[in-house]
């Protein structure tokens, strides 16, 4: 009897063992599933992220500012519908080891995938043969600025220069940007608009652009960036033309950041002492002199013209105007 009993207890034991077994095996079947199903449905939804959102005939202009991370401008895509997922254009990102994307203003199609995205944003280069590219360093002078132009489009050096000589354009200017004042209609000033020109690389449909619609779109990047500065600006002494003036003086007379840094006290404390600015190269731009090409003449930082800080009757004046805005 009790041998009966123990066998039934053994045939219990062993069918709850295959039972508990069953029911793991089952567990981890279901467990295995559930991964493998997620991990298709990640790589399904991955791969439906990384597509166009549009047709090609969908254009979308957007701007990527200077230091913007890579969730910034996940951001900007999403917002103007360029990318389906902002994870998933992060996570491209990630997987092939893009250490950074370069700022400019970008005309993108919404056929575009995120590895085409990810290489214009990565290369500066978008994916159209008749698109413009043209790149304006910071801290140079206006007729830089009109060779880039002819070197880079059907415009000449003549046409840009020309632009600056008509009045109601240049009134137009003044109406249409708050930073734009008479101040810009000095007639000792070379060029209207030099040192309003934000330096950036830039995307333009093709050679045909107008230069009219190139200022326009460096104008409009100023206006971005003055922006922030706005409502400082309006309190300040100066004036944002002068303040210009005295940024772009800073920028040229020192190499590094920290250097401008000194550069600047300097600088504002000598007009506060109602003393000259005393800059080389005020002297160099007022005598259409590039730095560096030979030493100045002393007739040269003798004779008087507004933009020559080193020369008479200019104590504690700015210069009417001199470069470029440093960035």
């Amino acid at each position: 009897m009790e041998e009966e009993k123990e066998e039934v207890r053994q045939k219990n034991k062993h069918a709850d063992t295959e039972k508990k077994s069953g029911m793991l095996k089952k567990t981890i079947l279901g467990a295995v599933i559930f991964i493998v199903l997620v991990v298709i449905f990640t790589i399904v939804w991955y791969n439906i992220s990384l597509s166009g959102t549009g047709t090609a005939e969908e254009e979308v202009k957007i701007e990527i500012a200077m230091g913007s991370g890579t969730s910034k401008v996940a951001n900007i895509l999403k917002e103007n519908g360029i990318i389906r997922s902002k994870e998933a254009f992060k996570l491209y990102v990630k997987l092939n080891n893009v250490k950074s994307l370069q700022a400019g203003s970008y005309t993108l199609t919404k056929d575009m995938t995120v590895p085409q995205i990810v290489e214009a944003l990565k290369t500066g280069k978008v994916f159209k043969d008749n698109q413009v590219k043209i790149t304006f360093v910071s801290g140079k002078n206006f007729r830089y600025i009109a060779n880039e132009i002819a070197k880079n489009t059907n415009n000449t050096e003549e046409d840009v220069y020309n632009t600056l000589e008509d009045e109601a354009y240049i009134d137009s200017l003044i109406q249409n940007y708050w930073f734009l004042t008479d101040e810009i209609k000095n007639e000792n000033i070379y060029y209207a608009i030099e040192g309003y020109l934000f330096p950036d690389t830039y995307f333009f449909e093709d050679k045909d652009v107008k230069v009219q619609d190139i200022f326009k779109t460096l104008l409009d990047k100023m206006a971005k960036v003055l922006e922030e500065y706005k409502e400082d600006i309006q309190k300040s002494k100066y004036s944002v033309h002068e303040i210009l003036a005295m940024a772009s003086i800073i920028e040229n007379e020192g190499i590094f950041d920290k250097d401008r840094k000194d550069i600047s006290s300097v600088l504002y404390n000598r007009l506060e002492k109602k003393m000259s600015l005393g800059s080389d190269v005020t002297t160099y731009y007022a005598f259409k002199i590039e730095l560096g090409s030979r030493d100045l003449y002393k007739s040269e930082i003798n004779t008087f013209n507004p933009y020559n800080t080193r020369g008479p009757n200019m104590a504690g004046k700015i210069p009417v105007r001199t470069n470029l805005f440093s960035r």
